[in-house]
């Protein structure tokens, strides 16, 4: 038997200040859109916009739906959107932001699982890594250079040959 490890760095930030204008302006613009979430059954905002290799932005908001769980989360309407207006156009940041209508929302969370799997088939189409920006509405911000680093040992298509 042989045992295996899988890690990885991100940076941490302290707050949305310390970004590069960039960084900083699209994590802005991912915390104002989640004003445009509609999630009255959770009251958890999420708003995703991402910078594509053209130069576009492009934003998702989580829609939920009383068919719980027929929702959608942010990143998944952005990357359908991106996909549908940009088609073959690679992502090259996505920030991610999120506001707690019932509580907190001071600290950075991750895409779920099937978020994660969406955004890795993304890379794997583009054939270009898709960093991520991610924060809540104030605290610190995590960086991680590419979405594929958050699923590791991945099912993608090579497994269905």
């Amino acid at each position: 038997m042989k045992k295996e490890a899988y890690q990885f760095n991100y940076e941490v930030y302290n707050s949305v200040e310390e970004l590069s204008a960039p960084d900083a302006w699209l994590l802005n613009e991912a915390r104002e859109v989640t004003a445009a979430a509609y999630a009255p059954y959770s009251n958890f905002n999420v708003g995703a916009v991402a910078k594509l290799s053209n130069g576009e932005i492009v934003a998702g908001t989580n829609q939920e739906n009383a068919s719980y769980p027929a929702g959608l989360c942010a990143e998944r309407v952005l990357l359908s959107s991106a996909a549908t207006l940009y088609p073959h156009v690679a992502i090259d940041t996505m920030a991610i932001s999120y506001n707690n209508i019932n509580g907190e929302s001071n600290h950075p969370i991750s895409p779920c699982g099937i978020c994660r799997q969406s955004l890795v088939e993304y890379e794997e189409r583009t054939k270009h890594p898709i960093r991520l920006i991610l924060s809540g509405m104030g605290g610190k911000v995590f960086i991680i250079q590419t979405a594929g680093l958050l699923l590791p040992l991945s099912f993608g298509s090579a497994d269905l040959k």
